[in-house]
């Protein structure tokens, strides 16, 4: 059994979370928690962490053109060190370009109406970080924990 996988998309104000299934191959929605300061946030997201059993936890990171370090990515770094100290889990980075836009769409394919497509989209994102990550890593047949 390969472990749970935890993707974190860190907001300004929200941050959502998603999970992986025990075999790391399908990734969902988990919760959106309010942001109060970078510690509390890492602090409860690692007790989610440790409450589902995560073997890692991927933080989505917006990369931007020729790979240069923008706010957020500067933001996407803090989180990740601080959650693996919190943790004491591995964290990796993962490049969430696109995640939010893919949000969208996902919402739109299941027929959400206008009122719960115009709502947040953290955790959704959060999923589609997520499974970017497993099917990258599944591909190449690299270790998830």
């Amino acid at each position: 059994m390969t472990g749970r996988i935890m993707a974190v998309d860190p907001g300004e104000k929200r941050i959502g979370l998603a999970i992986s299934d025990e075999t790391a191959t399908l990734a969902r929605g988990l919760c959106m928690i309010k942001h109060v300061s970078l510690k509390q946030d890492c602090l409860d997201i690692a007790k989610l962490a440790q409450s589902n059993a995560v073997s890692k936890i991927i933080v989505g990171s917006p990369m931007g053109d020729n790979d240069e370090a923008r706010p957020q990515t500067r933001h996407a770094q803090k989180v990740a060190e601080l959650l693996a100290e919190c943790s004491g889990l591995p964290v990796e980075l993962w490049d969430e370009s696109g995640s939010t836009v893919r949000a969208r769409e996902i919402r739109l394919e299941s027929g959400a109406n206008r009122i719960k497509r115009g709502g947040h989209l953290d955790e959704v994102a959060a999923a589609v970080i997520l499974q970017s990550w497993l099917e990258e890593h599944q591909e190449d047949g690299k270790d998830h924990a």
